[in-house]
């Protein structure tokens, strides 16, 4: 199992002990199995019903990113509500593939909720692997990036897989 505890905002700043997040990755099979538990902040949700949906990173979200040796990777993105987005890329912001199917659930308690999903393992680009993991959340103008690791930048810009930690996937 590995496991990535988002404690600081995506420029390395403090964020509050209500914001932490956890997100692991264990072995299933053919399958990446994601966990996330998270804060549920209670920000609308997206229009449309819980699946595969366009523009999630405008709602509250928790994002997993991994890339491989070649340049390509994969972002994961999971809702409280039940919505998700999947999204391959052949280099910086350059859309290859998806969005991909996966099977994902969530469970939303008062303060907060734990999403499962099930990424199949032919969608992770090929190793040796490079992850980063980030939270988003608050109404616009007022919205809170939390990150793993430490994005550098003026702005918050979670598409730099050279700034992701070297992992081995479990």
């Amino acid at each position: 199992m590995l496991r990535m505890d988002i404690e600081a905002k995506w420029n390395g700043r403090p964020s509050t002990k209500r914001e932490r997040v956890i997100v692991s990755l264990q072995d299933d099979g053919d399958f990446l199995k994601v966990v996330v538990d998270a804060p549920f902040h209670g920000d609308p949700p997206p229009e449309g019903p819980p699946g595969s949906t366009p523009g999630l990173w405008e709602h509250e979200v928790v994002e997993v990113f991994i890339a491989g040796a070649s340049g390509h990777y994969l972002e994961l993105e999971f809702g409280p509500y039940g919505h998700y987005l999947a999204l391959s890329f052949s280099g910086v912001r350059e859309q290859s593939g998806g969005p991909h199917e996966l099977h994902y659930r969530t469970v939303v308690l008062k303060h907060a909720w734990i999403g499962t999903a099930r990424v199949p393992r032919s969608l992770i680009p090929e190793g040796p692997h490079r992850l980063n993991t980030t939270a988003i959340h608050g109404h616009p103008g007022r919205r809170r990036l939390l990150s793993w690791q430490v994005m550098p930048g003026d702005r918050p810009d979670f598409h730099q897989p050279q700034h992701f930690k070297a992992v081995e996937l479990p």
